[in-house]
């Protein structure tokens, strides 16, 4: 076992999780956070401290999905014999929030991304990586998993102030709402601004393309070199270097997730996050003249109204078409998937 020793209020537990902990777990077990996920490995924290773990065989064969597998975050009930080289993980308590996506490639399953997060950083780099839509896609996503979301820019010292100015009223444009933070991990512009927007006792995940700089910003914050970065390109494009989710205490009392970047960013069956990102086209919708309006060539279209006037940005639109049929037609595949194994 680890030599780390920690009150469970420090890694992020709370009254919700107490009761919920009360109700799953046994008397002779402890209750564990996940701190590290890697290829199926896992690396649990207690007020004991850390000790490696496996979820036991009745706890895989009830699980009919991976999403309910432990991923980072999750709070566990856990039991470590001395004799025992692993943990033995047996409930995962409920959820008070998530992040998760659709897998990558053609397939219509979740993949868990991390679990229990209070806010989630969303950093894109000014530099090579800005995209307004895949932004929009980030955001759908906190929205549906119950996260708040903060937009962080990198890389500000390869850019003009102007050029700043003129992404950040990209995004204003678009009716995004989240609060943006200017980071440059060269000059420490921002730096504080991220510091100062962290609590104790609170999760915060980083997620992101690779190579924005993300894993240079939690050596920053933690004062070390722990993880692992490598030089940019001649293009200013980073390099990637995460390969596994990690939970880190930084020295201020606030916990951050790191994951590796990601190059696709499915999404599944969003309602939420849909309606509260595009309120502004949900609210136009209502306004239609008829109910069923498809929003093509109808009469009375007040969306395509707006669009014409300029009042509603044709490529915001867009993105709004494309991540709602993406969202429906991978309902659709999961639904007729659950169904073959049912019938199966």
């Amino acid at each position: 076992m680890g030599s780390i020793s920690m009150e469970l209020k420090e890694l992020g537990m709370d009254s919700w999780f107490k009761d919920h902990a009360r109700e799953s777990c046994a008397a002779e077990q402890r209750i564990a956070r996940v701190m590290v996920v890697d290829r199926g490995q896992y690396t649990v924290r207690s007020e004991h401290g850390d000790v490696p773990a496996k979820a036991t065989r009745k706890f895989m064969k009830a699980t009919t999905s991976s999403i309910d597998m432990a991923c980072v975050g999750d709070w566990v009930c856990m039991d470590n014999q001395d004799s025992q080289e692993y943990a033995s993980i047996h409930t995962v308590l409920p959820r008070k929030s998530f992040l998760r996506r659709k897998s990558a490639g053609k397939s219509a399953k979740l993949q868990m991304i991390a679990a229990n997060i209070d806010v989630i950083f969303i950093v894109q780099s000014c530099h090579y990586d800005f995209n307004v839509s895949r932004l929009e896609r980030y955001l759908v996503m906190a929205t549906e998993g119950h996260v708040e979301p903060v937009i962080i820019l990198t890389k500000t010292d390869l850019v003009s102030t102007d050029a700043l100015q003129q992404l950040i009223t990209e995004i204003h444009d678009e009716g995004i709402t989240a609060r943006i933070i200017a980071l440059s991990n060269v000059t420490g512009a921002g730096l504080n601004q991220v510091k100062e927007s962290m609590e104790a006792g609170k999760t915060y995940c980083l997620v992101g393309s690779s190579g924005v700089g993300k894993s240079t910003l939690i050596n920053q914050l933690r004062g070390d070199d722990t993880l692992r970065t490598q030089t940019v390109s001649a293009s200013g494009e980073g390099r990637h270097t995460t390969v596994r989710r990690q939970l880190f205490v930084l020295e201020q009392g606030a916990l951050l997730i790191d994951t590796p970047g990601m190059r696709e960013l499915g999404i599944l069956a969003v309602n939420d996050g849909m309606t509260d990102n595009f309120d502004d086209i949900h609210d136009l919708a209502l306004q239609c003249r008829f109910s069923n309006c498809g929003h093509d060539n109808e009469r009375g279209c007040a969306v395509l109204f707006a669009i014409k006037e300029g009042a509603l940005q044709l490529e915001r639109y867009q993105n709004y078409v494309k991540l709602k049929t993406e969202s429906e037609r991978n309902k659709h595949l999961n639904s007729h998937k659950g169904k073959k194994n049912r019938s199966f």
